[in-house]
């Protein structure tokens, strides 16, 4: 039993950049064959640099799912990580808000159910699906209703698809990050600073001081988790939620 993936072929959504780009770093290192999905353009930049394979796809449109996946005959491991990050407010109206809480749910929610299920035709027994979830899918933060939502429903189907594919020998997991330096949770913390009235230097510091280890967490630094459950050191582990967060939320 070992940490390779050399000879498995591997799937990772949202993989142009943040913990995306760095699981995909580390996985190359541990022989997979990749497949980035994501969708920007860039996806294709990071395929050349990883010698891997890719598709740029909105994961909540069906038949680009489809697409996507289409030059695949196998998959061993499946690592739902493409997610939307807005603020939504339940005090503000706006349809610009309505809309972001329409498109979290269809990005985070509809679209991991969308890939999972189209990538099961490929996947046999001992194939692994990892889903990124959150620690803001195990406890909340104002004014982000929709994303928290959408970490809570992963949370729950992590748990769901773990007992209904248990039976085909396919394990399900989640990984739950804290605070890692990506655009997104940067663009949130900007956002939470202006809320507060704070600088975004402030704010850091308080969510660090949160932590039991110092230290704002980098993609590489969440990447082994991910490369630990995709490996047959993790062949007994299916339906859980590991908490990668430094210590901030009592697990």
């Amino acid at each position: 039993m070992s940490l390779s993936l050399s000879g498995k072929t591997v799937v990772i959504t949202g993989a142009s950049r943040g913990i995306g780009l760095g699981v995909a770093r580390r996985f190359a290192e541990a022989g997979a064959r990749l497949h980035l999905i994501a969708d920007d353009a860039a996806v294709t930049d990071r395929a050349n640099e990883l010698e891997a394979s890719c598709a740029q796809a909105d994961i909540a449109d069906p038949q680009a799912v489809a697409a996507a996946l289409q030059p695949l005959s196998r998959i061993d491991v499946l690592v739902n990580n493409a997610g939307l990050e807005l603020m939504t407010p339940i005090t503000d109206r706006s349809e610009e808000v309505e809309a972001a809480f329409r498109r979290i749910i269809e990005i985070n929610v509809i679209g991991t159910a969308l890939m999972t299920a189209r990538a099961l035709p490929r996947m046999r027994a001992g194939a692994s699906i990892i889903n990124t979830a959150s620690i803001w899918g195990r406890v909340a933060e104002a004014r982000f209703g929709a994303y928290v939502a959408s970490k809570h429903a992963i949370i729950g189907l992590t748990k769901t698809w773990a007992k209904e594919l248990g039976p085909r020998g396919i394990r399900v997991n989640a990984i739950c990050p804290g605070w890692v330096r990506t655009e997104a949770s940067m663009r949130s913390l900007g956002r939470m600073a202006a809320r507060e009235a704070a600088s975004e230097d402030q704010l850091l510091e308080r969510i660090v001081a949160a932590q039991a280890l110092p230290g704002l967490m980098e993609p590489a630094d969440v990447a082994g988790s991910y490369l630990f459950l995709a490996s047959d050191l993790a062949a007994n582990i299916t339906g859980q939620s590991l908490g990668i967060d430094r210590g901030e939320v009592p697990w």
